[in-house]
């Protein structure tokens, strides 16, 4: 059985997805902190950066964002910006000129929000790209029928000159998913009336992202979920110790090994170990029971603590290509588990694991968490 827990009071939104009294997802917003992720401006150049083929923009927050070229050229397709050596910043951007931005990453004491002009909004079964006619569709959607027939639809039904990215959700879908275009891109045309002002010189919020609740409710509303609410919840459920321990850096395995999770600015370290685990068996097998109990550990840890970005894993030396496959194969499949898009590269030459994943909401920063 599949719960969605909502807990909230004055100091903090808090959101667990539960499954047979388990732990899987969970989201938590202070109400102090104002969160801009996703919301969308009418902002103002300041600085140009040449040399990093960037620009600060003032959209109106504490700290000027910042702008890098490739957020500003148009997109070939949904991972890829146009891509010319040619093209300098100072010849698309001048100063004092309006833009259109998305937040794309929230600020933080260092540094300004991280905003482009690839606008996506994102509704039940589609995400909205004004300003590209790129469609593609979630990875996660293995028929090629099935992906033919979404994007034939969406297409369809599109206005033209705007693309989307066609969620899992959508599947078996049609008549919903016309409406959901419709609604969608009436909110787009809104945003777009509301910025059209000539005598605008200012910084502009022209939309508000939303909540953790709101935006977890939009996920789940075709799903067999039982939503429930309470200003003590999670007592009643007895899940606040599962939460206590998503704070923990080292994680203990069944078999007596354990992983521990670093996150820096730059990416998320994860390092495997034995512990206090001997084996019974070969060195080999020691080993490969180890990594593939970790790596079943690694995804379910990954979306409970919705980690984004970069991922590097440290697995324990195996020697033998074939062990390496059985563990990659493993990643992969459980990954398949976890909402949102991840994409694994593979190990490196020095045998390390990469791979990316795009978190979901913000998390309080984790270097405000305990490390114990």
């Amino acid at each position: 059985m599949t719960e969605l827990l909502i807990q909230e009071n004055q100091e903090k939104k808090q959101i667990a997805l539960v499954e047979n009294g388990k732990l899987i997802e969970y989201y938590e917003e202070d109400n102090k902190t104002n969160r801009r992720e996703g919301n969308i401006y009418i902002g103002i150049v300041k600085d140009i950066i040449k040399g990093m083929q960037a620009a600060f923009v003032d959209i109106g927050t504490e700290k000027n964002s910042f702008i890098h070229l490739k957020d500003i050229l148009p997109k070939i397709d949904e991972t890829k910006e146009t891509q010319d050596e040619n093209i300098k910043i100072s010849d698309i951007i001048k100063p004092n000129q309006k833009l259109l931005v998305q937040i794309k990453k929230d600020s933080n004491e260092k540094k300004g929000a991280r905003v482009s002009t690839h606008i996506n909004l994102p509704s039940k079964y589609i995400v909205l790209m004004p300003n590209t006619e790129i469609i593609t569709v979630s990875q996660k959607i293995e028929s090629e029928e099935e992906q033919k027939r979404l994007v034939k639809l969406v297409k369809e039904n599109l206005e033209q000159g705007n693309g989307a990215i066609i969620r899992t959700s959508a599947q078996g879908k049609e008549k919903e998913i016309i409406e959901d275009i419709k609604n969608i891109q009436n909110k787009w045309n809104k945003i777009i009336e509301t910025g059209i002002n000539p005598n605008q010189n200012n910084p502009k919020l022209l939309y508000k992202s939303e909540d953790i609740i709101d935006k977890m409710l939009m996920d789940m509303t075709d799903k067999e979920i039982s939503i429930k609410r309470g200003k003590d919840i999670f007592n009643t459920y007895d899940i606040n110790k599962q939460i206590e321990k998503i704070q923990n850096r080292k994680i203990w395995l069944k078999c007596g090994g354990f992983i521990t999770i670093d996150k820096t600015e730059a990416l998320t370290a994860i390092d495997v170990n034995t512990g206090k685990y001997t084996g019974n068996k070969s060195l080999r097998q020691t080993i490969l029971r180890v990594n593939q109990e970790a790596t079943i550990e690694i995804a379910k840890q990954l979306r409970l603590r919705d980690i984004g970005g970069i991922i590097i894993i440290d697995y324990i030396d195996m020697k033998n290509q074939e062990d390496r496959e059985i563990v990659e194969e493993l990643l992969k499949e459980e990954l398949k588990k976890d909402r949102t898009k991840t994409q694994v590269e593979g190990f490196t030459k020095l045998d390390l694991m990469e791979m990316t994943r795009k978190h979901i909401c913000s998390h309080k920063e984790w270097d405000k968490r305990d490390r114990s």
